[in-house]
């Protein structure tokens, strides 16, 4: 595991931080895909939103999940119970026969793999000839506005927070990379979305607060700040943020969206 997988372990603290919007993403990815019903495989399952959301709205065959963090699959497994399995292993080396899925996804994973297009290599030799390959990741660089409104603010602070910002750091997370990854690996028929829900916080705290979690860089990196410059950081937050007369905060979350085909022929099914 990578040191910035390490940096996801706590379903407890993933779900307050992100997971909340991670879920509404993937229902909307869900219905951008149109693929319902066979044998589904979620890559990088994390806390198991899309597993969840697979199982609720998909009326899948099978489910399996897999995460290199043998926590946050302990966790997946908890949320969906018996009706999908889990394992812990990387997501560019998947111990999973070839051609057993009809649909490979990996939700908000593909820019913390190291070697990105090594995972999608794997999704495709997974999925049979015919089946869906995709994958979902934010846009840190301008969509994803409840994190980028903290780094535009933490930069401003301390240049040197610039090196972690997820929208420089990950150039793959716009659709142009995307499509061109899967192309790569293979796949036809690539196509692109991007799909933006609603990021709603009760008030300055409930945005804040998941923060200090320490799932993922910016939560990180907040609790590797003195106590002071912590405080400043909060402060300039919340003088920043969008506020409403009820004190609510209410931002987008954009995500972008890219699947593609295997190619071969279709083989029947029993």
């Amino acid at each position: 595991m990578s040191d910035e997988q390490r940096m996801w372990e706590s379903g407890e603290a993933y779900e307050h931080y992100i997971g909340r919007w991670s879920r509404r993403v993937a229902a909307d990815f869900l219905r951008w895909l149109g693929r319902p019903g066979g044998r589904w495989i979620d890559v990088g399952c994390g806390s198991g939103a899309l597993s969840a959301a697979v199982l609720a709205a998909a009326a899948p065959e099978s489910v399996v999940g897999v995460d290199a963090s043998a926590q946050l699959v302990r966790y997946a497994q908890a949320i969906t119970g018996p009706r999908a399995r889990f394992l812990v292993a990387d997501a560019r080396r998947l111990p999973l026969r070839g051609g057993i899925a009809d649909t490979c996804a990996a939700g908000l994973v593909l820019n913390f793999v190291p070697d990105s297009a090594a995972a999608v290599a794997e999704m495709r030799r997974v999925t049979r000839p015919g089946g869906t390959v995709a994958a979902y990741v934010w846009d840190y660089a301008c969509g994803m506005q409840p994190i980028r409104c903290f780094w535009d603010a933490a930069t401003e602070h301390d240049p040197r927070a610039a090196a972690l910002d997820e929208g420089s750091r990950f150039p793959l997370c716009q659709p142009g990379p995307l499509a061109v990854h899967f192309a790569a690996a293979g796949l036809v028929d690539v196509e692109t979305a991007a799909l933006t829900v609603p990021t709603y916080f009760a008030g300055f705290s409930d945005y804040w607060t998941p923060f200090l979690g320490g799932q993922g860089p910016a939560p990180a990196y907040v609790m590797s700040l003195a106590p002071e410059r912590r405080s400043m950081l909060r402060d300039t937050l919340a003088a920043r943020l969008p506020v409403s007369a009820d004190g609510a905060i209410e931002l987008t979350a954009r995500a972008f969206a890219v699947r593609g085909t295997v190619p071969g022929e279709v083989p029947a099914r029993a």
